[in-house]
C-alpha cells in the first residue's frame, strides 16, 4: 500500500526550465500564484515554418547545419560519439569480449561432441585429431560470422554529429506540432543531472535511464532533452520490430540498439546481447530501457519487465563492471496520441505490425494535432552499486525460511531477489516524481461522479479538491504560469477533444460528461497509485456499506477491514506499487489520513486500539462525494479481478473428461473477454473498461503465481502456452446434470472479490450469479474444451496448441510447481 506524505506548498517547489535561443535561464513554478508580467516558457518552442516565415526557417536550418552555439553538439558531458568509426569500435569491443569468445568455443565444442556421439566424426581415422580441429575451426570461423552479423544488426551508429544536428531539428520540428505547448523539466532535476554526468564522465560511468513507457514518444523526447543539455545521448533498447526500412536506419543511427523480442534457448544471441552491454557499462557509454517492457495500454505503470535489467545486473555482480548510476525517469503528456489505438489493441483486436505506410500516414494526421505538452521528470540519480550493497546487507539481516548465504551473487535466489527489488524500486521512484497533467485531473473527476454528467462549476470545484489531494499525497500537479484553474480546465478539455468527453450547452450551465470512458480511464489511471491505501481502504469498507441499513450497521471492524485489505492488496499485487513499510503501518496511516479528512471515523478501546470503522457523519452529509471517489478508482479493477475469477469456473473439466486437457492461455484470455462484453451488455458488469485485455491478463498472471492455474511453457517456440485449473480449486459438477455447482474453493474465493464489487443490477440477488453468470462461463469454458478435443483429432485449426502434455512437459509442470511453492515460501508474503 502506498504511503501518504505531507503536503507541500506549491511555491516552495522547483522552478522550470526556461530555454530561449542560446540562453538558460530559471523561473519561478508555482500553479497560480506568479507575476502577472512573467510568460511561462516550454524548454523547446515551436521553430519556424517554411510557409509562415521562409526566410527565418532557412535561417534555422542553417543554424543546425553548420552547428552554431549548442547546436554543434561539441561540448558534450560524457563519453566521446558521433565520429566516424564508432560503431566500428564498438563492433570489435564486443567481438574480441572474452565472454563473447569464450560461449563460441564453447557452442563449437558442444557440436564437435554431437558429431562425434552420431559418426560424423570418426575417432578411429588415422588423421582424426587433424579433421576435427579443422572442423571445430569452421565451426569457431561460422560462429563468427553469424555473431558479427548479429552484432551490426543490434548496436547503435553514432556516426555523424551533421547527421545527428538534422536529426535533432526535424524530430523536434514534427514532436512540438503536435506537442504544441512543448516539452517541460525541472531546472533542479536538470541541475542535478548534468552535475552527476559530469561526475560519472570524470568515473567513465554509465547513466542508465529507466522511463517508464506509455508512447512511441518517450524514445525521441529524452533524446532530444540530452541532446539539448548537453548530455551523452543514451543507447536506447529497442524491439526490432522498430527495425523496419528507413525508419530502422534512421532511429539506430539516432541511438536505438534492436533486440528480439524473445531470446529463446539463443545461447549465442543472449550471451551477445550480454556482452554489447558489458562494453557499453564498462565504457561508460549512457544507456536507455523502459522498465515496463512495452507501453502501458492502461495509463498506468506495468509491472517490471527483468530481460535487460538482469543483463545490467550481471554485469556488475559478475564484476565485468564497477558501477552505474540509475536515473529513472518520468514522462507524462497531457494526450497519449496512441491511447485509440490501445483501447483496440485493449478490446482484443490484434496489435498490426509496425511498417513505413503506417508510420508516414500516422505521422502526417499527428502533426495537424493539438496535443499540449510532455513533462519529463528525472529522480534523483543513485549507485547501482551502492543498491546491491544495501541491499545484500538489509537481506542478511532479515530472518528467512530457508538457509541461504546472501552475500552469495552467483546465487541464482539472490539474484532473483535483487532484481526484483530493483525493478520494484525503479517504479516507485517514477510514480515518486510523477506529474499528474490537467488531462488526468479532468478524466479521474468525470469517472468518480455519479450521475450522467457535471456542471462546470462542479467540474472546477472537484478538480481544486484533487489538486489539493494530489499535493496533500506529496505528488506533483503541472502548473500553467499565472492562468486561474477554470483556464487549466478549459485548455485540458480541448486538448482531450469532444470524442473523449461532451459538452452539453443551452443548459442553466455547460454540461460535461464522459464520452469514451474506456479511452478516458487512461488518464483516471495516472492518478490511482498516489490514492491506492485510500481505495483499498475504501473498497474494504464497502463490503458493509453496500448491506444497507443505518450508520451503525454499516461499521466494520477492525480485523475484518484488516483482513479485506490484506486480500485485495494481495490480489492487486501485480498491478500497483505499494510502500514497503509493511501492511500494518500502512494501513494505521491512511486511516489516521482519512480521518483526519473527515471521511472516516475510527472507534477505538480503552487502550487506544482500534476497533471499529465507518463513514463519519460529515461524509454522509456530503453525500459520500469523497468515499465514492476512492471507490470508484479501484471498482475496475476489482470488476477485471472478479471476471477473470468467474471465467476460470468454465475450466472445470465437463464430467465425461477423464483426463486432463490443457487450454491454450490466449484463447482462455479471448474467452473471458467475451464473457466479459456479454455480462456489461446484460447489466452485470459496471465498467467496460474491466474488460481490457492488459487487466485481465495480469489477472490470470496473479492466478498462476497462486497455484489457482497451472500454465506449461514448452521449449518448442511453435507450441504456445497452454493452462489448466489446479486440480484442488475446480467446483464440483451435479451428477445427474453435470451443471457446475456454486461451492468450493474458487468459488468462495471469488464471491470475496465480489463483496467488495460496486452494488448493479442484479448484483443483490447472489442466486443471479451463481445460477446465470455460472451457466454462461460454463457453456463457453465447454467450448475451449471441444475445440482442444478438435485439435487432438486434427479437426482444429493449424498451428493450435496440443490438449495433452508430452513426457516431458509432465515432468516440467511437476518441477516448477515445486520451485513456485518453495519461492512462496521464501518470500513469506500473504497469499490469496
Amino acid at each position: 500500500m502506498a504511503d501518504g506524505r505531507g503536503s507541500r506548498d506549491p511555491r516552495d517547489s522547483a522552478p522550470d526550465l526556461r530555454i530561449l535561443g542560446d540562453q538558460i535561464t530559471l523561473q519561478p513554478s508555482g500553479f497560480v500564484e506568479r507575476r502577472r508580467d512573467e510568460k511561462e516558457e516550454a524548454l523547446m518552442k515551436n521553430m519556424a515554418r517554411f510557409r509562415s516565415e521562409p526566410l527565418q526557417f532557412l535561417r534555422e536550418v542553417s543554424l543546425y547545419v553548420s552547428g552554431t552555439g549548442w547546436r554543434a553538439y561539441d561540448d558534450v558531458v560524457g563519453q566521446p560519439i558521433f565520429y566516424s568509426g564508432f560503431s566500428e569500435h564498438i563492433k570489435s569491443e564486443v567481438m574480441s569480449a572474452t565472454l563473447l569468445q569464450t560461449k563460441i568455443s564453447q557452442l563449437a565444442d558442444m557440436r564437435i561432441a554431437v558429431e562425434e556421439k552420431e559418426g560424423l566424426l570418426n575417432k578411429n581415422e588415422k588423421d582424426f585429431q587433424a579433421k576435427r580441429a579443422q572442423r571445430r575451426a569452421v565451426l569457431v570461423q561460422s560462429l563468427q560470422e553469424v555473431a558479427e552479423n548479429l552484432t551490426d544488426n543490434m548496436i547503435c551508429k553514432f556516426e555523424s554529429k551533421t547527421f545527428i544536428r538534422s536529426a535533432y531539428y526535424l524530430v523536434t520540428q514534427l514532436l512540438l506540432r503536435a506537442y504544441h505547448q512543448g516539452i517541460h523539466v525541472s531546472s533542479e532535476e536538470v541541475l542535478r543531472l548534468r552535475n552527476v554526468a559530469e561526475e560519472a564522465a570524470r568515473k567513465k560511468q554509465s547513466i542508465i535511464f529507466l522511463p517508464c513507457h506509455r508512447s512511441h514518444v518517450d524514445y525521441v523526447s529524452l533524446q532530444l532533452l540530452c541532446y539539448r543539455l548537453g548530455l551523452a545521448l543514451p543507447v536506447v533498447v529497442a524491439g526490432d520490430n522498430l527495425n523496419f526500412p528507413l525508419v530502422g536506419s534512421f532511429l539506430q543511427h539516432a541511438g536505438a540498439m534492436y533486440i528480439r523480442r524473445s531470446f529463446g534457448d539463443d545461447q549465442l544471441y543472449t550471451t551477445l546481447v550480454q556482452a554489447y552491454i558489458d562494453v557499453l557499462l564498462q565504457g561508460g557509454y549512457n544507456f536507455e530501457c523502459f522498465i515496463e517492457g512495452g507501453r502501458s495500454r492502461t495509463g498506468k505503470l506495468l509491472p517490471p519487465k527483468f530481460g535487460i535489467l538482469s543483463f545490467v545486473l550481471d554485469s556488475l555482480l559478475s564484476g565485468r563492471v564497477d558501477d552505474a548510476i540509475i536515473c529513472p525517469v518520468s514522462t507524462q503528456y497531457d494526450k497519449v496520441v496512441e491511447t485509440e489505438g490501445y483501447v483496440t489493441e485493449l478490446l482484443g483486436v490484434p496489435k498490426k505490425k509496425e511498417n513505413l505506410a503506417d508510420f508516414l500516414s500516422g505521422g502526417s494526421s499527428v502533426l495537424s494535432l493539438r496535443l499540449g505538452r510532455v513533462d519529463v521528470r528525472f529522480h534523483e540519480p543513485w549507485s547501482l552499486r551502492g543498491f546491491i550493497n544495501d541491499q545484500i546487507t538489509r537481506f542478511s539481516k532479515v530472518p528467512s525460511a530457508i538457509n541461504i548465504d546472501w552475500r552469495d551473487t552467483k546465487n541464482a535466489v539472490v539474484r532473483q531477489k535483487l532484481l526484483r527489488t530493483l525493478g520494484y524500486k525503479v517504479l516507485a521512484d517514477i510514480n515518486d516524481v510523477s506529474v499528474v497533467m490537467p488531462t488526468a485531473l479532468i478524466g479521474t473527476v468525470l469517472l468518480t461522479l455519479r450521475g450522467r454528467g457535471v456542471g462546470r462549476t462542479e467540474l472546477i470545484r472537484r478538480v481544486e479538491w484533487l489538486t489539493d489531494r494530489v499535493r496533500a499525497k506529496g505528488g506533483r500537479v503541472a502548473h500553467f504560469g499565472s492562468a486561474p484553474l477554470s483556464d487549466v480546465i478549459e485548455r485540458g478539455l480541448d486538448v482531450l477533444g469532444k470524442d473523449l468527453v461532451g459538452v452539453i450547452n443551452g443548459l442553466a450551465e455547460p454540461t460535461y460528461y464522459a464520452v469514451d470512458r474506456f479511452q478516458l480511464s487512461f488518464y483516471r489511471n495516472m492518478t490511482i497509485h498516489l490514492f491506492i491505501s485510500e481505495a483499498l481502504v475504501a473498497a474494504a469498507l464497502y463490503t458493509k456499506v453496500k448491506q444497507g441499513g443505518g450508520p451503525s450497521i454499516q461499521d466494520i471492524s477492525y480485523q475484518d477491514l484488516h483482513d479485506q485489505v490484506l486480500f485485495l492488496s494481495s490480489l492487486f499485487r501485480g498491478e500497483f506499487i505499494y510502500s514497503g513499510e509493511g501492511l500494518a503501518i500502512n494501513l494505521e496511516k491512511t486511516l489516521a489520513g482519512l480521518e483526519a479528512d473527515n471521511v472516516i471515523h475510527i472507534e477505538k478501546d480503552e487502550e487506544g486500539n482500534i476497533t471499529k470503522i465507518g463513514l463519519s457523519d460529515a461524509e454522509r452529509a456530503a453525500g459520500r462525494e469523497n468515499y465514492d471517489f476512492y471507490c470508484f478508482l479501484i471498482w475496475p479493477f476489482i470488476e477485471a479481478s472478479w471476471l477473470a475469477a468467474v471465467s476460470l469456473l468454465g475450466l472445470t473439466p465437463p464430467l465425461e473428461q477423464k483426463d486432463d486437457i490443457w487450454i491454450q492461455v490466449s484463447k482462455c484470455h479471448d474467452s473471458a473477454q467475451l464473457l466479459g462484453k456479454t455480462l456489461y451488455h446484460q447489466g452485470d458488469l459496471s465498467y467496460f473498461e474491466a474488460v481490457n485485455k492488459e487487466t485481465l491478463k495480469n489477472s490470470y498472471q496473479r492466478f498462476e503465481e497462486e497455484g489457482i492455474i497451472q500454465v506449461v511453457r514448452s521449449k518448442d517456440p511453435r507450441i504456445p502456452p497452454r493452462l489448466r485449473l489446479a486440480p484442488e480449486w475446480r467446483p464440483g459438477r451435479d451428477e445427474v446434470t453435470g451443471n457446475l455447482v456454486a461451492t468450493g474453493r474458487l468459488w468462495d474465493f471469488t464471491e470475496k472479490i465480489a463483496s467488495s464489487r460496486r452494488e448493479g443490477k442484479n448484483r443483490r440477488d447472489g442466486a443471479t450469479v451463481s445460477t446465470r453468470v455460472v451457466k454462461l462461463t460454463d457453456d463457453l469454458g465447454q467450448k475451449l474444451f471441444v475445440d482442444a478435443v478438435k485439435q487432438q483429432d486434427g479437426k482444429g485449426k493449424k498451428g493450435g496448441a496440443p490438449p495433452r502434455l508430452s513426457r516431458e512437459e509432465a515432468l516440467s509442470l511437476d518441477k516448477s510447481v515445486k520451485e513456485r511453492k518453495r519461492r512462496r515460501r521464501l518470500e513469506n508474503r500473504a497469499h490469496l
